[in-house]
């Protein structure tokens, strides 16, 4: 990665240009340097391609598409999402997006991590890249529960499977949890737990043992759970209290024990005793 103007870092207003577009609710970090690379980003009339770009963003002049850069109030909503919706903010999109259920927001928002078009449940909305990176990375172990019905009757050594992690083209599927919830003779109810979403990753493992998806929700972020008064198409504003356990949930020390399958638990063979550490709890929230 390739530093500039490290130099001309003066007092503690300037930023990195990625953070500050992220700020200005143009996504995720992630997807505010892909927007630097692609050459859409000015800066001070210049076009800016490399990353590591130190700005002030009350004196910098910053444009995206041709359109000014502003600091926008953080907002967070939780929804829950009705089939039939895409999780996209791309104008061109020719089915319905999960952005047009919150109209009345003003900011531009986006949906931290995705839920497929035919799956449905809790998804969170927000302008706060920063929050979107440590909900969306796998690093920082914030689970997403789901309650699957799948097609025919799931036996043990399917689950013991599904516990053990699959392979795909594109790496190692290994939810975090597995649990039988109801075992039918032509249904199963299953309810699965992941850290590290890959795209359409649950449908892909259970289509793998034969049995596919009827239905797909999600029921759990974090602490955040499913509510009977949030209808399917329904969004509330997320509590300062529920803001502030979320980002101290993914920036908390971890430090789990190395445990043995317990059967039917949401316990896998995967060692767990690794430690981690990150940053606090941003000031902007102490303060609040």
């Amino acid at each position: 990665m390739i530093r500039q103007n490290q130099g001309n870092v003066e007092g503690k207003q300037m930023e990195r240009l990625h953070k500050v577009l992220a700020e200005a609710g143009l996504g995720s970090r992630r997807n505010c340097e892909s927007l630097i690379m692609s050459g859409r980003v000015t800066l001070d009339g210049k076009r800016v391609t490399r990353m590591g770009q130190i700005v002030d963003p009350d004196k910098s002049k910053i444009f995206c598409d041709g359109e000014p850069i502003r600091k926008q109030k953080k907002v967070y909503y939780l929804l829950n999402k009705p089939k039939g919706y895409v999780c996209t903010n791309d104008e061109s999109s020719t089915g319905f997006r999960v952005i047009d259920l919150l109209k009345s927001v003003d900011q531009r928002i986006y949906t931290i991590g995705r839920l497929d078009k035919d799956s449905e449940g809790l998804i969170l909305l927000t302008n706060d890249g920063e929050l979107a990176n440590l909900l969306t990375h796998p690093r920082y172990g914030i689970e997403k529960r789901y309650r699957v019905e799948v097609k025919g009757r799931v036996s043990d050594d399917t689950l013991e499977a599904l516990r053990q992690g699959m392979w795909f083209s594109d790496g190692k599927m290994l939810p975090t949890g597995v649990k039988v919830l109801h075992r039918r003779y032509r249904t199963s109810t299953l309810e699965i737990v992941l850290k590290e979403g890959k795209n359409r990753e649950i449908r892909r493992i259970l289509a793998k043992t034969g049995h596919d998806v009827i239905s797909l929700r999600r029921v759990k972020i974090g602490h955040l759970t499913a509510e009977p008064t949030l209808k399917p198409g329904k969004f509330r504003p997320l509590l300062k209290s529920e803001i502030e356990r979320l980002y101290k949930q993914a920036t908390s020390w971890r430090v789990q024990k190395t445990r043995r399958p317990k059967g039917r638990g949401f316990e896998n063979s995967r060692p767990k005793n690794r430690q981690r550490r990150f940053s606090k709890l941003p000031k902007r929230l102490e303060k609040k």
